[in-house]
C-alpha cells in the first residue's frame, strides 16, 4: 500500500496562487494513478483533477479548468496540484489519492488510499 501526506495549503486572496504537494511513501508511486479531490464547509467531496501512472494523460473538473495543473515527478515520489487565479469558491480541503486504475478517474470510490488533506482558503 501507499502512504500519503499533502502540504503546501493555506491563505491566499483571490487571484493568487498556491501548489500543493503530495508526498507518497510505501509502494512504488508509479503503479498508481493520482487524483486531487477537495471538500468545502457543507459539501460534498469532489473530483478536482486526475494524472495518469507516467503522468502523459490528465483530467480536470470543468470548474478548474485552465486554472489548475496537475503534475507528478515519480523520482521524487509526489505529484501536485498547481492553482492559479484562485477564487473564493476554491475554499475547501484538499486531499490527494491513489488508485491502480489504469487511467484517471474522477470516481472517490475507485481511490484505496488518501491522505488527510490540506485546507485552502482564498479571501475575497
Amino acid at each position: 500500500q501507499v502512504q500519503l501526506q499533502e502540504s503546501g495549503g493555506g491563505l491566499v486572496q483571490a487571484g493568487g496562487s498556491l501548489r500543493l504537494s503530495c508526498a507518497a511513501s510505501g509502494r512504488t508511486f508509479s503503479s498508481y494513478t493520482m487524483g486531487w479531490f477537495r471538500q468545502a464547509p457543507g459539501k460534498e467531496r469532489e473530483f478536482v483533477a486526475a494524472i495518469s501512472r507516467n503522468g502523459d494523460n490528465t483530467n480536470y473538473a470543468d470548474s478548474v479548468k485552465g486554472r489548475f495543473t496537475i503534475s507528478r515527478d515519480n523520482a521524487r515520489d509526489t505529484a501536485y496540484l498547481h492553482m492559479n487565479s484562485l477564487k473564493p469558491e476554491d475554499t475547501a480541503v484538499y486531499s490527494c489519492a491513489a488508485t491502480t486504475a489504469a487511467v484517471p478517474v474522477t470516481w472517490l470510490g475507485a481511490h484505496a488510499y488518501w491522505g488527510q488533506g490540506t485546507q485552502v482558503t482564498v479571501s475575497s
